[in-house]
Order: structure tokens, then sequence, then C-alpha cells
């Protein structure tokens, strides 16, 4: 894993700024620490940080290849996990390998394929080539949008990078969040809007997207899309079909000439993937290592609801002895994730999950010692059909997106002349139904099967992406490459047109999952109910952060002094509990994103328009 960032200008050579690169390349270098490279012409600066995972010595970027006397550039950030496959084919096309490296496949799959080169890449990535004959660059976006690419255009200048604060180390790009931005905070983050970045003409490449930047125009379009299908097959084909697809999955990425581990929380969808890799490590006479999470003073403050029924460490640490992994439990104090708060805030760019990003980032920061890379269990909930709103009619039926319980609580904390909230509401709300029209459905759809397609069309497309983006700003902060085997969008192709009756056999949510990996499990785990990523429910740390966000709010000079309800924020501090977002977020995280949010204002300086 990597950063990549560049300046690109075929019409103005002046614009073209090395020095400029490489000070936007400083700003990433937490994602790339062992090797720095640039690339200068007259027409394009590519700089690339490195993290090396894959043939170390020889995996230098930028990465030239001159093939009929046409030389192509690339700097690229992923791990593509059907390298060996594409590497043949390539081959026998008469490539000639010099390194043992993706980012080489990378480079002459575009070579030789040109505009379908993303859709031959399994994994995750993005990344942009310079095709110097034609004057031109490609830029491509992995499928589920797992490794994050901005970008913004200056006159005729097209700037890109991994992380928004590259693009604003250039001097023509400015922190500024209009009303849309804005709204998208209050409503909608950590989610956000599929091709925006909260920063107002500052974008992303969306997901699954691809395209060229030539002349003075950039032209982006889908190389994949999901597709609603009949279901041809039985019971039985399904989950053998999906035991198939997830195993693959998982063997492709313990590929690794760095030292690797599982995030293991005892829940199913990690406890599958420790299981599988455990297995393939004991074939080849090694001990898997495995980490799981716990926040000090749980043990004694923890209390179950809806979403987390039960508390993670005795399962982690009883499949651990189960599997005969290598296994270490690290513990985040009330003073970590407090203390890290800003942090997070900083590698994401944005106010995000408040301390369910500044554990992460510890517990990155933590495994970073004697790992570089890890396997962890994201996205099997948003394909499974693990979320209450999959089955739960009226959480789909609500008119806004299910996950949000409380629309109107953020916003509610906001001077409503500042912020217009009816105008936001309406705006997201337009959003919403947007995406439920974009839904792909089959007219032969039972009413169960629509609604599933429903809540995985919702879930890929906003929740997972926002967990992922958490995963890689939090994990590469920390130069730690986390890979997501659920993730493979071969998987999401067959389970999505798979009935609902087979997913959701006997009630039991992701019960296809549980069939298909029946053999890797004890019944203790395979039927545990769902729980996701832990909180912390010390007391200590809501004191905290209430103290925080009170000596905060004395600095009436502060934005987010002068934006502020201080009535509603009052109230928020003496309410019992208020969950307002997803599973975890709930008056303390609250509280402490208000915080993440002041640092923001301040730390990038944002001026609202």
């Amino acid at each position: 894993m990597c950063s990549i960032c560049g300046i690109v200008d075929f019409k103005n050579k002046l614009a073209v700024n090395a020095n400029i690169a490489k000070e936007m390349g400083a700003t990433l270098i937490h994602r790339g620490p062992d090797q720095q490279g640039i690339f200068v012409n007259n027409e394009v600066a590519l700089q690339h940080n490195r993290l090396a995972i894959m043939d170390i010595e020889r995996g230098l970027q930028p990465m030239t290849r001159t093939v009929g006397g046409k030389s192509y550039t690339i700097v690229y950030n992923g791990e593509i996990y059907n390298t060996p496959e594409l590497r043949k084919e390539l081959e026998s096309k008469g490539i000639n390998f010099e390194t043992h490296c993706d980012t080489e496949v990378v480079l002459y799959t575009y070579i030789v394929y040109k505009d379908n080169c993303a859709s031959k890449l399994n994994g995750i990535f993005g990344f942009v080539i310079y095709d110097e004959f034609e004057s031109k660059v490609y830029i491509a976006r992995d499928r589920f949008g797992i490794k994050p690419l901005f970008f913004s255009k200056v006159n005729t200048t097209f700037l890109f990078g991994s992380e928004i604060k590259s693009l604003l180390k250039h001097p023509q790009v400015s922190p500024k969040i209009d009303k849309e931005g804005m709204w998208q905070l209050l409503y909608l983050a950590p989610n956000k809007i599929a091709g925006t970045s909260v920063f107002k003409d500052i974008y992303e490449v969306k997901p699954a997207y691809h395209g060229y930047f030539k002349e003075n125009s950039l032209t982006l379009e889908p190389y994949w899309k999901l597709e609603a299908k009949e279901f041809v097959g039985n019971r039985e084909e399904a989950i053998e079909t999906t035991k198939y697809l997830l195993t693959d999955a998982i063997k492709r990425q313990l590929v690794s000439d760095a030292p690797l581990a599982t995030f293991l929380s005892g829940g199913i969808d990690s406890s599958i993937i420790s299981s599988v890799a455990s297995r393939h490590y004991k074939e080849n006479n090694q001990v898997l290592n495995t980490y799981s999470f716990e926040y000090e003073g749980n043990k004694d403050n923890f209390h179950n609801t809806l979403f987390q029924p039960q508390k993670d460490d005795e399962f982690a640490v009883y499949l651990a002895k189960y599997l005969g992994t290598n296994h270490t439990i690290l513990t985040a104090t009330t003073n970590h994730i407090v203390n890290y708060l800003t942090d997070a805030t900083y590698f994401k760019d944005v106010p995000g999950m408040a301390d369910i990003d500044s554990s992460l980032l510890y517990y990155c920061r933590e495994v970073k010692k004697a790992h570089t890379v890890s396997l962890s269990g994201e996205c099997a909930d948003e394909i499974f059909g693990g979320y209450p709103w999959f089955y739960r009619e009226e959480m789909l039926s609500k008119g806004f997106f299910p996950w949000i319980h409380a629309p109107h609580k953020r916003p509610s904390l906001f001077n409503e002349d500042m912020i217009k909230p009816k105008a936001g509401f309406d705006f997201m709300q337009e959003i919403y139904l947007k995406s439920l029209k974009e839904c792909p459905v089959l007219d032969t759809d039972t009413k169960s099967m629509r609604q599933s397609r429903i809540g995985t069309w919702l879930s890929t497309n906003y929740f997972m992406t926002s967990l992922l983006d958490r995963k890689d700003r939090m994990s590469m902060a920390s130069g730690l490459e986390v890979r997501v085997p659920f993730a493979d969008h071969r998987i999401l192709e067959y389970v999505y047109n798979v009935p609902w009756e087979i997913k959701f056999e006997g009630n039991v949510e992701k019960a296809l999952l549980r069939n298909a990996m029946a053999d890797y499990l004890p019944d203790l785990i395979l039927h545990r109910k769902k729980s996701p990523y832990p909180k912390t429910h010390n007391p200590q740390y809501e004191k905290c952060v209430i103290e925080i966000l009170q000596t905060a709010l004395q600095n009436k000079a502060s934005l987010l002094s002068q934006l502020i309800n201080p009535t509603e924020i009052d109230e928020l501090i003496q309410c019992d509990n208020v969950t307002w977002f997803g599973q975890l977020m709930s008056k303390p995280q609250l509280i402490a994103w208000l915080i993440q949010l002041d640092y923001w204002f301040e730390k990038y300086n944002i001026e609202l328009v």
C-alpha cells in the first residue's frame, strides 16, 4: 500500500511544479513510510510514497515501462489479487516482467488492454498512468472504493491525491465548505455522497470509475455495475458457490512478503477469515497471528443493546484457542481514545466516527509494531444481509437512510439561520430517493427479495463505503495495510442474486454465510448473533468529552462557537442518551464528533461559503 499524488497539465508547462508535488506528497508520507519517488517532465509531476509489501527491493515507484517505443509511467496504491493469472496472460502476449510486484502487472495490463484495464483487475486500487506518447493520463479506482483517490481541477491543471490534505497543499486549492458540504456533515456523515469530498471543488473518483484526463478535459465513467439477475441453482449450490468464492478470496489475500495477521473480534465475519487463514498457515507449517480489541472498563460497564447483544472479548479468546493462533489482546484506555480524536480527524480529513475512529487508530498503531499487513471482516453484513433494515420493513419505509435513526439531531445543535436545516434535509432526502430509484431490481422479484436488494444497494453504496474509508485512513495512518476479503466483487455479484429465503433461512441474519462456512467454525461462534466493532462503555469517556467540548465552546472566536446553539448543547449534555447513527453512535460519540468538528474547523482553516 502507498500514497499517490500529482500535477498534470498539457497546456501550461509552468503549472507542473516538482517542488509543489513534493510538498503534496510530504503530507501523505504516513501511507508510505518506506520509500519515496517522483517523476517529472513538462506535462506531469507524479509523486509516490511506498509501503513495501511485495518485491520489496524492486517495486519502486513511479514505475516506467517502454513498449514499442512508447513510454508509460504509473503511480499506484493497491493490491491486485488475481496477479498470478494476469501475469501469465500478459506473458503469453510477449510481456517480460522485471519484478514480482503487482504494480508492474497493472501497468502492463493498461499497456496491453487500455480501456479494459480496470475491469480485468480483482483487488483494491487507486492509480494514475501517464501515457506519454498520447499526452494523457488514465485514472482508475477499485469497485468499492476501498482505496481513496481525490482530484481537483484548477484552470488547465489536473491535481490528484490519495487524501484531501495533499490537494490542499497546492496553493490554488482552498479549504472551502459550501452549504451542500455542510449538509452532508450534519445529515449524512460519516457517509457521504459518492463523487464528493465535502470540500468545495474537490471531488473523489467514484468507486468502479475510470477514465482519462487529456488536453483540458476529464472524462470518467463506470467500468463495473452491480446487476440484478435471475438466480439459477438451488440452496445447496448457493452454499457451495459462496464457500468457494469466500475461501478463494481469503487465500488470495494472504499473499505477502511482509508480516501478516488478522483482526479477530470473535464475531462470525472475522472468525471466518481467521479460521480460513489459520488452516492455510498450518498447511505451510506456520502459526497465524491474531488480534482482538477491548476497552478499559468495559467489563464493568458494558450494557447490551439490540445492535450489540454481547461482549466480544471472551469469544475472541475462545476462537483463538480453538484455532491455535498466536493471539494478542489490545486494550484501549479512555486517554487513548480521547487523545487520538484529533489525530483521527486529521488522517480522515473530515470529522468521522469519534472514538470508533480514534480507537481503531490506536489499535492499528499497536498492530504495526509487529505486522505490516492484516485481514479484517468488514463488508459481510452489507453483502449477506446482517443489518436489521434488511428484514425490518419499517426501517426502509421511513423515507431516509435506515441507519440514521435521528437525522435531525445534529442539525438541531446549530444555529438554524446559518444551517438552513429544512433545505438541508430536503436535499439529503432527495439524494436518498434518487438512490432507491437506481437500485437494480427485477420485475419478478418477490417483496422480500426487492427489500433485500434495496438493503444491499444502500448498504454497499453508503454504509459500507464509510466503514472502508475509516479502515483505510486509520490503518494507513499507521503504515498498516488492512485487506478486506469480503469486499471481493465476485462475492457481491453472486450473493446479490441469491433468493432472500436462502440468505435469511430460519429468520437468521446471514444464514447463507453461516451455512457456507459451517465447517470452519465451532457452534459457539457459528450461531452467535451479530455484534459490531466494539465501543467504550466507560462513563469516564463521556465525562472527559463533555469537559473538552465545554472548554472549546468558551472560545467565542471559534467557528464552532459561532455556529452552535448553546441551549441545544446544554440539553444534549443533560440528556440520558441519544442514538443517532448506526449501531454505535450515541450521546458520547455525538459530543466527541463536535470536538472533532471544532478541531477540523481550526486545523484546516475552514471557510464557509
